[in-house]
């Protein structure tokens, strides 16, 4: 399994068998290394509905006819405009074509603020746990630190987690080091740092005060087989 890191919160993942995307955040994230144009993917996995996460889900989606997974909420609005998609919620699991993915709980927010202004609520946020080929990618999504956490790390063989440092909208580095802990993964990367100005950090100081963990500060355009 092929692991690749395009700026903020979005991750592709790459198995013999299929695409996937998490986040797919390209148009107006400044750290991105690729296009919209350059993904074909087989499904596409949302945490939330901010504009940094669902990004250029509708169109990447559309061009590709990938398979939309979202909470319930977020579900049904993309459904609306058009999108095939398939409602999942908090707890609640799915075995697809292309791997199983279950969302976990995140302490965030979600909603999407359409060009009129209008802001359309989406469902509660959530992490992300795919598996395939026998391996757990676990993505926080947004969150808070919380002791759930640790409920996922015991009931689950994790081999890349993927969690927020970038502070003031999610937790930052220090909590992250918690989290990690709990989580106790095979491979930690930071995400959701650096994209703005409000969530500058130091994704390498992070990772080499992660001891005994594995961590790994990717660059945007970066990737990690596992």
């Amino acid at each position: 399994m092929k692991l690749t890191f395009h700026g903020q919160s979005f991750i592709e993942i790459e198995t013999p068998d299929a695409n996937v995307l998490i986040d797919p955040f390209i148009t107006g994230n400044g750290t991105c290394d690729i296009n919209p144009e350059d993904v074909n993917p087989d499904a596409i996995l949302l945490t939330h509905g901010h504009q940094d996460h669902l990004g250029d889900t509708v169109a990447i989606a559309k061009r590709s006819n990938a398979l939309v997974v979202a909470t319930h909420e977020l579900a049904g609005y993309l459904g609306s405009k058009g999108l095939d998609t398939h409602p999942l919620n908090i707890g609640g699991g799915h075995q697809f074509t292309f791997g199983h993915v279950k969302l976990t709980p995140a302490w965030h927010s979600s909603s999407y603020a359409e060009e009129d202004g209008h802001i359309i609520y989406t469902g509660m946020p959530a992490g992300i746990l795919f598996t395939a080929d026998n391996k757990t990618i676990f993505h926080a999504g947004d969150t808070a630190l919380f002791s759930d956490l640790k409920l996922i790390g015991d009931h689950n063989d994790i081999s890349a987690a993927f969690l927020p440092i970038g502070d003031n909208f999610t937790m930052g580095p220090d909590d992250a080091k918690i989290a990690t802990e709990w989580i106790n993964p095979e491979l930690v990367i930071p995400i959701h740092y650096n994209t703005f100005e409000l969530i500058e950090q130091d994704g390498q100081k992070f990772v080499d005060e992660l001891s005994p963990i594995k961590g790994r500060a990717l660059q945007p355009g970066e990737s990690v087989d596992i």
